[in-house]
């Protein structure tokens, strides 16, 4: 059986810390500010500097440090793969920039995730994007696709961890194809039935 909740992306926890109470719209926006940055500062000491924050966010936030590790835990074999592609093909240092920068990147949205009830952050994205109507963005689309993306995070987890459970069962854990095509075909399915379930209620008509 799935386990979407355990220790996957968005997994909101009640508080009272000053980050807890911040607007959800002022957290986006200074979310996006930092993954700029960590985009544009490509350094090690960026790097170094995005994390430093983000311990400093953690601990005013007093989220823990396992809750917030666990925000990371969908990406650790993509980081694994990339890291190791990175030494090979440009040195060690390039690879702990990238690898480094997705990392604080991935933590920042967790913590923002951990830190803010999931309708609040729909509701200040939707509220952001209706000056952009007029120009033919649909708010409560983008609301939309962003409430299915996250719920999708978990799914996709848990059937992660149920092909991996079956790998390991048949004895193949180490096969590459044997985690690859199972979770691709599930995922497939799983988006089918979506579609299907959207497509009845008329969305997107």
């Amino acid at each position: 059986m799935s386990r979407p909740g355990a220790g996957v992306l968005g997994t909101y926890r009640p508080g009272t810390s000053p980050l807890h109470r911040a607007p959800a719209g002022g957290k986006l926006l200074g979310l996006a500010g930092l993954l700029l940055v960590l985009a544009v500062v490509r350094s090690p000491l960026g790097v170094a500097a995005g994390a430093a924050l983000l311990a400093v966010l953690a601990a005013v936030a007093r989220v823990g440090v396992r809750p917030l590790l666990a925000q990371a835990r969908p990406l650790r074999w993509v980081l694994l793969v990339l890291a190791a592609f990175q030494v090979w093909s440009a040195g060690p240092v390039t690879a702990l920039v990238v690898v480094g920068s997705i990392l604080v990147a991935a933590l920042l949205a967790g913590l923002v995730l951990l830190t803010t009830p999931t309708q609040a952050l729909l509701d200040a994205l939707v509220a952001g994007l209706r000056p952009f109507r007029r120009v033919g963005v649909d708010p409560e689309r983008a609301g939309l696709v962003l409430a299915l993306t996250i719920r999708a995070i978990p799914v996709v987890s848990g059937l992660a961890q149920d092909v991996v459970d079956a790998r390991r069962a048949r004895g193949v854990e180490r096969s590459a194809r044997a985690f690859a095509v199972p979770l691709v075909i599930r995922s497939v399915r799983y988006a089918d039935r979506l579609g299907e379930a959207l497509a009845a209620r008329g969305v997107g008509d």
